[in-house]
């Protein structure tokens, strides 16, 4: 059975424009790095045609995960999140108490997730942490970094 991939509308959109265009210029410039590798002779020697083939292959890869990804997606309303708790689309205010240092971190799906962005995966180890915790608590975290202790200051939308 397949799992169910939560998204917000925005993370869907994005994810279906990205699959657009790898299907559509991906593939056109696949085709055409194939062709061009072609032309330059015998392929069992040919190191550029081999390589046109393997990105082909990798390419095609990609848009089958990304499919796949699209096929069972639960999109949802971000206005409709209770914020008594962390929970999957939440803005997420903690403090670190290793480095006493605060970040906000957004819990989103393995597709959205965005280190740079703040965008943590809810798969992760600090996702799974914090999920279901309450402002005031704290969350012990086994990473492949150590342990850590992140308090709950504040949980939005």
């Amino acid at each position: 059975m397949s799992q169910q991939n939560y998204m917000t509308q925005e993370g869907f959109d994005r994810l279906k424009r990205e699959l657009d265009l790898l299907k559509s210029d991906g593939r056109k410039e696949a085709a055409r790095a194939i062709a061009e590798a072609r032309e330059k002779g015998d392929l069992s020697e040919n190191a550029e045609y081999h390589a046109a083939k393997d990105d082909q292959g990798m390419l095609e890869l990609k848009i089958s995960e990304m499919e796949r990804k699209l096929l069972n997606v639960r999109i949802i309303d971000e206005q409709a999140i209770d914020t008594s708790s962390v929970v999957m689309l939440t803005n997420v205010r903690i403090r670190n108490h290793k480095v006493n240092k605060e970040m906000v971190f957004k819990i989103v799906s393995e597709a959205e997730a965005d280190l740079k962005a703040s965008r943590i995966s809810v798969n992760s180890p600090i996702g799974q942490g914090l999920l279901g915790k309450k402002v005031g608590e704290k969350a012990v975290i086994n990473t492949p970094a150590g342990q850590m202790i992140l308090e709950i200051l504040e949980i939005t939308v």
